[in-house]
């Protein structure tokens, strides 16, 4: 077997790309340059103008983690059901150094559960939970105790509160 009638790998190769015969005087480059374009810029109308957020909106593009400075945990045990509320010592506006304590002093002016902070917040549970743990140690929360009875069964007293709660919805 010759060596002229076995394609090698790049004969292979072209032949997949281009035509293994070509016309006789044919050219794969054209002989004309091609014109420069101009490219087209929209009308200063046609374009969206960007708007920054302000302060406000600024404040709720931060992430979760970083309101709690990376911390996942509370000094104190809350649990979802846990009731808070604004302390009298948060009672003067000053004594919130944080934009997030400040609208939970808000919201806490009457007493909430955990669960509704974090929802009327719009941050995780999580996040809820260590901003008033550190609010509580601040003492600009009060949490209210649970009312559980012995081998931490609900008392019937909070069980009646909830269904009644459920009724209302």
């Amino acid at each position: 077997m010759s060596s002229e009638h076995e394609p090698t790998i790049a004969d292979v190769m072209n032949g997949l790309t281009r035509s293994r015969k070509r016309a006789k005087g044919r050219s794969d480059v054209d002989p004309r340059p091609a014109r420069p374009v101009e490219p087209q810029w929209p009308d200063a109308e046609s374009v969206p103008m960007v708007r920054l957020p302000d302060a406000a909106e600024q404040a709720a593009i931060v992430r979760p983690y970083a309101w709690t400075r990376g911390r996942t945990r509370s000094n104190f045990e809350l649990r979802l059901e846990t009731m808070v509320s604004t302390s009298p010592r948060a009672a003067d506006a000053s004594a919130f150094a944080e934009s997030e304590h400040r609208a939970i002093g808000e919201l806490c002016r009457e007493p909430r559960s955990v669960a509704e902070v974090a929802t009327l917040l719009g941050a995780p549970l999580g996040v809820a939970k260590v901003l008033l743990g550190d609010m509580a140690q601040l003492g600009l929360v009060t949490v209210h105790k649970t009312a559980t009875g012995g081998a931490n069964r609900a008392h019937l007293v909070l069980m009646e509160r909830v269904l009644s709660g459920l009724r209302r919805l």
